[in-house]
């Protein structure tokens, strides 16, 4: 698939559409057949930009695997332990501990003895394999971590303090000659990540369809349980409270514009800039917005003072689409524009830190859905999220204003 030549016409669609965003005189609304016909073909754009990516992600993995695996050719013969799980978690989800062979059985009992967690019932931690899986569908539900957010994995769940320092306001001094020089400490404090035990909930798949060979069950279940992992956790990392829960990425951020009176459900170009200003500037080098896609949809339709449109595609391969020149992530967990709603957030994503402990434990459950058919799935991961502020506010918002 040619890439560059989708992102050329994806880039023509926008125009048209521009085009018809200009044809309105100053002043006036689009009619509602100029509305339809915009919003239908940005919706087109949208769905032509998921296939570029998912082009270019296939053709990212297709490089990776081409790389010889640790350095080393293998025989054709040969299954490599990555190969031995998958063929060993399909066979187990499938049929239970009785489908596996010695050889499946050694390889999951290792996975199995690596975890903190043994558990009952056929319980095993998921290796990085069918981990990857689940991570993948997660993060399809995700926003925070696609943002850039610094994602740090445990060996346990025991409490881990993150380090801070603030010496901004602290300057050197000229020292005269024969004159002593005067001391200035450094001020520490701390954050600290904990380890939430998070469940997908239980899973049921039908005897009929564990049975049917042309279904990919592992993906199955691995999507299913991602899914359910990643709607919960990125709606905590994104607007979670702090309390028996993760520390959202919304409620972390600091004020950086307020709209004007009347603003309850809209945002103009001054807004954006003057919440760009809001960062210092040495968090604008990595900086990048986060926003609901309806809010998304409004920013789609605003220009700066000389009339260029602030959001732009990118047109090169593996080229961001951007607002006022800095990529955008869409989170539907974030805010909707509404009277003083923290709708917009723009900063250094990578001072919000995602703590996993390794390892997600999976069991599969039989003799309690015998009845209706069914063999039951589920997931447990432990995970936190919080942001790390030593002081200069690295992730700022804008809120719409109250009437």
């Amino acid at each position: 698939m040619n890439t560059k030549e989708l992102r050329r016409q994806r880039a023509a669609l926008i125009e048209q559409a521009r085009a018809i965003l200009n044809s309105v005189p100053e002043g006036q609304t689009m009619t509602g057949e100029q509305e339809a016909q915009f919003d239908r073909m940005m919706a087109d754009a949208d769905r032509m930009l998921k296939t570029i990516e998912a082009a270019e992600k296939v053709e990212s993995l297709s490089q990776d695997l081409e790389q010889p695996v640790r350095g080393q050719a293998r025989e054709t013969a040969e299954r490599s332990e990555p190969e031995l799980y998958r063929s060993a978690i399909v066979h187990w989800i499938r049929g239970g501990m009785e489908a596996l062979n010695p050889e499946e059985r050694e390889v999951l009992s290792q996975y199995r003895a690596q975890s903190a967690i043994t558990g009952s019932g056929g319980g095993y931690t998921v290796a990085q394999d069918f981990y990857r899986q689940i991570v993948d569908a997660m993060k399809e539900f995700g926003g925070v971590e696609q943002a850039g957010a610094f994602v740090i994995p445990t060996g346990t769940g025991a409490d881990m303090p993150i380090p801070t320092s603030n010496d901004t306001a602290n300057k050197g001094a000229i020292l005269p000659e024969n004159q002593t020089a005067t001391g200035q400490d450094i001020a520490f404090g701390q954050v600290v990540l904990k380890a939430y035990k998070y469940s997908s909930k239980t899973v049921l798949v039908p005897f009929e369809l564990l049975q049917d060979s042309a279904v990919d069950i592992e993906a199955f279940v691995a999507r299913k349980l991602g899914e359910r992992l990643g709607r919960i956790t990125n709606e905590h990392f994104t607007v979670g409270d702090n309390t028996d829960k993760p520390q959202g990425v919304v409620p972390f951020s600091t004020l950086g514009k307020t709209g004007a009176n009347g603003q309850t459900t809209s945002v103009t170009y001054d807004d954006l800039v003057d919440l760009e200003h809001a960062l210092d500037p040495a968090y604008r080098r990595r900086a990048r917005w986060m926003l609901h896609d309806q809010t998304l949809k409004a920013i789609k339709k605003l220009k700066d003072s000389q009339g260029r449109p602030l959001w732009q595609p990118g047109l090169a391969v593996r080229e961001p689409d951007t607002i006022l020149g800095y990529p955008f992530v869409p989170n539907q967990d974030m805010p909707q524009m509404a009277a003083s709603a923290k709708s917009i957030l723009f900063g250094d994503f990578s001072n919000y830190w995602i703590r996993r402990v390794t390892g997600i434990e999976l069991f599969r459950i039989t003799d309690k859905y015998i009845e209706s058919g069914q063999v039951g799935f589920i997931a447990f991961h432990r995970t936190d999220g919080r942001g790390v502020n030593a002081g200069t506010n690295p992730i700022v918002h804008y809120a719409n204003s109250a009437t």
